[in-house]
Formats: structure tokens, sequence, C-alpha cells
């Protein structure tokens, strides 16, 4: 307890309560010398230490009435330096769990390691695949030719790799800097002889059993994929052949196509177990009439289904379609049947016409759809695809969060320059009327939302109330970047938002904003990085993976720190 001092004494504490009496012999971890006994059986807390090791999660009972006091003791003698470390470290490692965190971006980035080798496939038709990475557990994975290879992000050193075969396809991936999968689990198809065999491979490096993939059931139900969730996708076109003359679409050039595709195929995928073959759920994904510009034969995918990649003659292709599947959505693209197919095999956009309208999966679960026919609205679904509810104009998520509140949703562009807040269930919370339509949601921390507007502008709103917290404009003071900035990407380490900018002409940098003032913490203009004669490349993207900041290109990767 504490007993009150006199005028200008000091604050004297008595530490004599019967169950911390004990607190006065030596702590000894079991096995040493001490009170315990050698056995350490007299204690019945005793926790077996090894050499250098510390005392951690389970604490003895002596220790844990100990540490309130000492907290409080700090806290009264006017330092609070223990109290402040602790919540230093409690942020720091909760910034390893949230989408966009890393550790500490409080000074300018230097390299840390580097890592040298190719990041992607291998082939011309993998050209346009480079960059792609998962975030696999804890890890930073990737193909890397014929193999598949994961880096410990903190040091560059590799965990593992695996030698995946001939023309190896593994998923789900990402593009880093923009849609890098996060996943727990990756499925990777590669040649073996007339067959195409699959394995799932997880954070810790071991694969399954491969399972082949024969040619008949390719016949049956279509090329495969690697899927969400441990799955094997197939997918083909089902159904009659469109009569002669049905369709009056014609592209006579890239961009310059007249007329519709009224009459096509559906597409039917197939989700199967990886590792077992037994099928988890089918879609039939139904034709819709559709403009001519939206079946153009451009898809480049092993699920093309055009013989003839590109003839200026008639590039109208009817039959052709593609994907992009990421971690919990199949965005399903090509002539009539633009839809999305969730994990769970829920159809979802296949009432929009084609062409007029994205799906996106929410990292909090659920799903959004956007329509841009004319308005633009954006309609929210579970996990499970049921309808939770329509927002006027788009909705973003953040790009980066410090998993202090529960997320929240930005919605902008219905009517007027506005910004609108969102719960996760539709509910409405605020409207900020003042001008500045929002163009990227940046990040929620420090309480506030940071987003930017279409006119360069980074705005924090207080995140319960929408009121104005400041505003950062990069033309001024010395007009070190001109009006036309944007910013790609984001990250936050919970006191500091990481800005990675860009202009139309070519400019690039980082900029470090205190998530309180707005003030500008430091910037890196061209992408230099302090004690490295490299900078960011063009082709370059940033990726946090457990609380790290990762450079990814082509060529290899690097960690900034």
């Amino acid at each position: 307890m504490a007993r009150d001092p006199d005028e200008g004494g000091a604050f004297v504490f008595d530490l004599v309560d019967d169950d911390v009496a004990d607190l006065e012999a030596p702590l000894t971890p079991s096995g040493a010398d001490g009170p315990s006994g050698a056995d350490g059986e007299g204690d019945p807390d005793g926790v077996d230490l090894a050499p250098g090791e510390v005392l951690s999660g389970t604490l003895g009972r002596g220790l844990r009435v100990l540490a309130p006091v000492l907290a409080v003791l700090a806290v009264v003698v006017g330092t609070g330096f223990a109290v402040d470390g602790v919540r230093d470290g409690a942020r720091m490692e909760r910034m390893r769990d949230v989408h966009g965190g890393v550790v500490d971006v409080s000074a300018p980035l230097r390299e840390t390691w580097e890592w040298d080798g190719r990041v992607g496939p291998v082939g011309v038709a993998d050209e346009g695949r480079w960059n792609e990475v998962a975030v696999l557990g804890d890890l930073l994975a990737f193909q890397s030719g014929e193999d598949l290879v994961a880096l410990d992000p903190a040091t560059g050193d590799e965990a593992w790799r695996l030698r995946l075969g001939e023309d190896p396809d593994c998923g789900p991936q990402g593009s880093v800097g923009w849609a890098e999968a996060v996943t727990s689990q990756l499925v990777c198809l590669a040649d073996a002889g007339p067959d195409r065999v699959a394995v799932v491979v997880g954070p810790d490096g071991v694969a399954s059993a491969e399972r082949t993939l024969g040619a008949a059931d390719a016949r049956r139900y279509g090329a495969a994929r690697p899927g969400p969730d441990g799955t094997v996708l197939r997918a083909e076109r089902v159904g009659p052949e469109p009569p002669s003359g049905a369709n009056d679409g014609v592209c006579t050039s890239p961009g310059e196509c007249t007329g519709t595709v009224e009459v096509g195929r559906a597409v039917r995928i197939r989700s199967e177990d990886a590792v077992t073959g037994e099928e988890r759920w089918r879609v039939t994904v139904p034709f819709r009439s559709t403009r001519a510009d939206q079946c153009t034969n451009w898809y480049a995918t092993h699920w093309d289904g055009s013989s003839n990649m590109m003839d200026l003659d008639d590039m109208v292709d009817d039959d052709g379609f593609g994907a992009r599947i990421t971690a919990d959505v199949v965005q399903l693209y090509g002539c009539g049947v633009e839809s999305a197919v969730t994990g769970d095999g829920v159809l979802l956009g296949a009432e929009s016409e084609p062409g007029t309208r994205g799906v996106e999966s929410l990292r909090t679960g659920g799903y959004m759809l956007y329509t841009f026919d004319g308005a633009v609205s954006s309609t929210l679904y579970d996990a499970d695809g049921g309808l939770v509810g329509e927002i006027d104009g788009y909705v973003l998520e953040p790009t980066a969060v410090d998993g202090s509140e529960p997320e929240t949703l930005l919605a902008s562009g219905a009517s007027g320059p506005s910004v609108r807040s969102y719960a996760l269930d539709g509910t409405s919370r605020w409207d900020d009327a003042a001008p500045g339509e929002m163009q990227l949601f940046l990040a929620q921390v420090g309480g506030a939302a940071i987003f930017q507007t279409g006119a360069g502008q980074v705005r924090a709103l207080d995140l319960a109330t929408g009121t104005e917290q400041w505003t950062w404009d990069p033309a001024e003071p010395d007009e070190a970047y001109p009006n036309d900035l944007y910013v790609t990407r984001a990250f936050t380490d919970g006191q500091f938002v990481l800005l990675v900018v860009e202009t139309s002409a070519g400019g690039k940098g980082l900029v470090a904003l205190d998530a309180v003032s707005g003030e500008v913490a430091w910037e890196q203009h061209g992408f230099e990085v302090s004690s490295s004669d490299k900078a960011l490349g063009p082709s370059s993207g940033l990726v946090a993976v457990d609380g790290n900041l990762l450079e990814v290109a082509p060529g290899g990767v690097r960690g900034l720190g």
C-alpha cells in the first residue's frame, strides 16, 4: 500500500503483504541453486530456463505481483520509461500482424539486406507476371524460375526452396505493391511427362504428395489453374455453339469495335481439392449480351479460349475468357461472362452488364461489388456472399491500418465532392461535405482516416466524427513536388504514415507524415535509400511482411529499415 507523504516529502510504499513476502528471496530458475532447492520443487511456479533465456509468457507468482507495482513506481517517480517501453513493444508487435504494418518508419530508410535472383516464372507467356508474390505465413514466397522460394523478411535468408519442375504455376499470388496475396498455403502445378501434377505447400516449405492431373479431366472439365484455399480450378465454355451470323460485333483494330455479341456460351468453373481431387463446388456463369469491345481476343492466360491471339481482320472472340485468382475470389473476365466467384463458390455480379462492374474481397471478410454504368454504386456482401447493403459511390478500405480500432470504409463519388464513412456492416457513420473527392484511402491510424484527394492533397479526418485534423499539400511550402503528385501505396508503424509517391512526369519518392499532426517527418526523393547506392527501381514495389518493409523487383528483393 502507499502512505501519503508529509508536505514536501516523498511517497512511501509498504510491500509487506504476506502473498508477496517471498519476493525478498532471490528469483531463480528451476534447476539453479537457491531457496527453491536444486530441482525447483520448493517453488510451485518454477520455470526451466536454458542458458541465456529470460522469463516470458507465464511469470512466477512473485514476479506477476511485482510487475504492476514496478509500473506504478515508474510513473510515480516521474519517469514512465518502463510503461513507454511496454507500450512501444506492444505497438510494434501489433504492427507485424496488420495490413500495411511496419515496425518502424520514423527515420529515412536504408538497405538492410539483399537477395539476388529472378522473381517470377519463366517463359514468354509469363512476361506479364513479374513481381508476383504471396505473403505465406510470416514469409515472402514467390516463383523463381522453376523453383518456389521463401525468404525470411528480417534477414533475407532463404527459409526454404522447392524445385517444382517444368512450366510451373503457383497461386494464389498477386503483384507486389498492388494486390499481393496473403495466404496460408500455395498450390503449385508443374509438368511431369504428359500430365500436370499438383502439390500444396505451407509456410514450413513441406509439399504434399503429388497428385497427377490426368488429361481426361482436362478434356472433361477444362485446363487447370491454382486456386484459393488449397484448390485446383478448372474452367471451360459449355453449351451449343452460336449459329453463324448470330452476332454483328466487329473489331478492326485495338480499341475500335462496333456492334454487340448477343449469343454465346456459358463458362463452367469447377473447384477441386488439390490433394484429393474431390470436387468442392461447381458454378456455371451464364452468357449475357455484351459490347464487342468486351470480346477482343487478348486473354493470354491458361484459360484463353482462342487459338488465334491477334487477328487484325477479326479480333472478336466470343469464346475467349481468363481470370485473376486471388486468395479469396476468382475474378472471371471474358466475352459475356464477366463475374466473380467467391472461394466458397458463390457467384457475384452475374446480373450486371459485362464491362460495368468489378468485385473485390474485403480483408476483414466479405466482398464489395461496384458498378460504374452511369452513377457509381457499391454493394456489400458478407463472407458467405449474402447481401449486406448498398452504398452510393465507390467504397474503399484502407491500404494500411494500425490495428487499434475496428476498420472502417470510406465512400466517395456519389453526388458532389464529399467523403462518407461506413462501418463494415454498411451503417453510416458520418458525411464530410468539405471539398476534395477521395482518390485513395491511405491509412486508418491513430484514430484518423487518412486519404488522398483528387487534387493530390492528403487529408486526415477524425475516425469517429469526420472532423478534419490536418491536411498535407505536397505543393507547399517549397514546391518539392508538383500538383500532379499521387500516392500509390501507404504503410504505417502506428505513429507515422509512409507514403509511396509518384508524379505524372516520372518523379518518385517516399514521404513519412506524423499521423497526429500531418507534419513531414522525413522525405527521400527519387526513392534513394540511405546507406545504399541503389534507388527503388521503376518496376519495383514495396510490401510489408511480418512488420518488415521489402522492395521486390524482377531481379531481386531487398530489406528496407
